[in-house]
């Protein structure tokens, strides 16, 4: 119970401010879905032992946000945090932006989505602050809007990666992409195909395949003479499932180079079931978060992670202490753009890119900026790895 209490000691204070603000300092908010009034009923704690699985993402962020501040004091003198529960029984973030509760922040830092992500979005625009999206891969359809900055890519621009390394590399192999039926296959395919044909006319030849019920159509769509470069193009686990088990058992004259879905590494079943079912075979996805966790921040992280929480710090709280460090230390960086700083700043863990989203109707006019980096991961027999 110690550690509970340590939490909730920490929550109840950078919910309620990290410092006084003074004259010249920056003041970043972070908005997360952290559940207090679901799991406190004060004073009492309301969930056992275990603190509920649905909080510990946001907490972790926040937990490693508190550590990045904690570890830089120099920058710590001129940063405010201040954390909001997205998920409060008492106050809606379209109430917090109404009652002026959020007039003094110069920067957004959110794991938000859906109606939320559009409030602050706005409300970004409106103050002409940044606004980060940590976790949301989708731009909720926001336009002219230079403040808002999303760090984890759409399905497009991984669509956009995969299509731009099959075209660098394999131009003349044999390139298959397999779908099942559905809406987002139907989008995911029209990616592909938008990105293939940008005049009209075809830069690769992908043939687009609908599996049938017995997968018959993939297997006779195999060439032995070439390499088989194939694009997983669902989002569905059952169907990655089953698209890995008939490509492995291929005969092995066929070379295969599989790509998944960004969400394929989260599929229980290509870490529990490798010594069985998917033993030896390998595939890729994208992703724009990797670290291997053996640098010097990672073990200042773990170090203090263990010190103060008693446990071991999970990918949001590398997450949220990279987050904070970087668009922090931006923030104090008066004489150019954040997203302009980020680029040019030393990477934490992860390297990235983030570049302007042009509206389609003036090349010139900014939509929003978009992270366009991303890792290709070779994942077999259950463990991950940077491929390129």
């Amino acid at each position: 119970m110690k550690f509970l209490f340590s939490l909730f000691l920490l929550l109840f204070s950078l919910t309620n401010g990290f410092a006084q603000t003074q004259i010249n300092k920056k003041n970043i908010g972070i908005f997360a879905p952290l559940y207090l009034d679901s799991v406190f009923k004060t004073p009492a704690y309301k969930s056992g032992k275990k603190f509920p699985r649905f909080a510990l993402p946001a907490i972790d962020f926040v937990q490693g946000a508190k550590i990045a501040l904690d570890s830089f004091p120099a920058d710590n003198e001129l940063l405010t945090l201040q954390v909001f529960d997205t998920k409060s029984d008492s106050v809606t973030v379209e109430e917090m932006i109404n009652n002026n509760q959020l007039e003094n922040l110069d920067l957004i830092i959110g794991l938000v989505k859906d109606n939320d992500l559009d409030l602050l979005a706005s409300f970004a625009k409106q103050k002409k602050i940044p606004f980060v999206s940590v976790t949301h891969p989708n731009d909720n359809g926001i336009e002219d809007n230079p403040y808002f900055i999303m760090l984890n890519p759409s399905l497009k621009t991984h669509c956009e990666s995969i299509f731009s390394y099959l075209l660098q590399n394999h131009s003349s192999d044999n390139i298959l992409l397999i779908r099942k039926p559905g809406l987002q296959e139907d989008k995911t395919e029209s990616f592909f195909n938008a990105i293939n044909k940008p005049d009209k006319k075809a830069l690769l030849k992908i043939k687009s395949i609908q599996a049938d019920s017995t997968w018959s159509n993939v297997s006779t769509a195999l060439d032995s003479t070439r390499k088989n470069c194939i694009i997983g193009a669902s989002l569905d686990e059952t169907f990655a499932k089953e698209l890995v088990s008939i490509l492995k058992k291929s005969p092995k004259k066929f070379e295969m180079l599989l790509f998944g879905m960004p969400n394929w590494n989260g599929f229980g079943a290509f870490s529990k079931n490798i010594k069985t079912d998917y033993r030896d075979f390998s595939f890729y996805y994208t992703t724009p978060y990797f670290n291997n966790k053996t640098d010097s921040i990672s073990l200042l992280i773990q170090n203090s992670y263990l010190n103060q929480y008693k446990g071991t710090p999970s990918e949001m709280a590398y997450k949220g202490f990279e987050t904070v460090y970087l668009f922090s230390r931006a923030l104090t960086n008066d004489t150019k753009e954040i997203s302009t700083v980020i680029n040019d700043s030393d990477k934490v863990f992860t390297s990235f890119r983030i570049l302007p989203v042009l509206s389609k109707d003036s090349q010139k006019a900014v939509n929003y900026f978009e992270n366009k980096n991303l890792y290709f991961i070779k994942k077999i027999n259950g463990v991950s790895s940077v491929a390129w």
